[in-house]
């Protein structure tokens, strides 16, 4: 019986042919009420939302609030609403679950090991994603190939194991040059954290700007070894065992 997962192949060269706007139009109708978008509001996602909102495309775009947010994220996630006359969804974490995080462990726990940033991330990210891509069919991201080594080795079109959906990048293949161009001549809001030298945003205590000559991602999470800095988002790791 075919499944979900069996449209990739047709999609990947149906992406090949399209501009990003009829793609997307394609997703919309092919999978009807099932095309989300999550954003969090960086260069890449503003790009994106320009592209659903201005052509006012049937698609669910939403933000995980984990509720530690920079204040500047928050401006722009306003002025993004404010432009293109929508109201973004948001998806919270359960408040039980933070409530009793901070009750046993502190509001910083994240920095003592691995395991408690990675059980914030599932508690403030991972599980309210999960509910936020309960009916999708198709996930859009802002993932770009040149954002990490591990990001570089993905499809533009793959399958989410974790959620049981298909992911697309429109802007797999562009360049960080490329987008802030695309956002300064259709006057897109971007976070103002980008022009001081934060290109990847997460929430506050986690993220710091990044020195001349360190990678994209190193302000995420800096006091952690390299190899572990990812939340899970974009992973196929299932994290069972912060259960809530």
């Amino acid at each position: 019986m075919p499944s979900l997962k069996d449209d990739i192949p047709q999609l990947l060269k149906e992406t090949a042919e399209c501009t990003i706007i009829r793609f997307i139009q394609k997703l919309c109708a092919s999978y009807p009420a099932s095309v989300a978008f999550s954003t969090s509001f960086g260069w890449e996602d503003q790009a994106i939302s320009h592209f659903i909102f201005s052509e006012k495309l049937p698609v669910r775009v939403f933000t995980l609030d984990t509720g530690r947010n920079f204040p500047e994220t928050y401006s722009t996630w306003n002025a993004t609403n404010e432009k293109y006359g929508v109201k973004i969804e948001t998806a919270f974490p359960a408040f039980n679950a933070v409530q009793k995080l901070l009750a046993e462990k502190g509001p910083l726990s994240f920095y003592e090991s691995v395991e408690n940033r990675k059980e914030c991330c599932y508690i403030r990210k991972i599980e309210p994603l999960a509910r936020a891509l309960k009916d999708a069919r198709i996930w859009i991201t802002g993932i770009r190939a040149e954002q990490s080594e591990g990001r570089s080795e993905m499809q533009q079109i793959e399958w989410d194991e974790t959620h049981r959906c298909i992911k697309y990048h429109p802007l797999f293949y562009w360049k960080l040059d490329e987008i802030k161009a695309f956002i300064a001549s259709n006057n897109i809001p971007y976070n103002p954290l980008h022009d001081r030298d934060f290109p990847s945003i997460g929430c506050q205590p986690c993220t710091r700007a990044v020195r001349p000559g360190e990678d994209f991602r190193a302000g995420r999470w800096w006091w952690e070894d390299a190899s572990k800095k990812e939340c899970g988002l974009h992973t196929d790791e299932v994290q069972d065992n912060f259960a809530i």
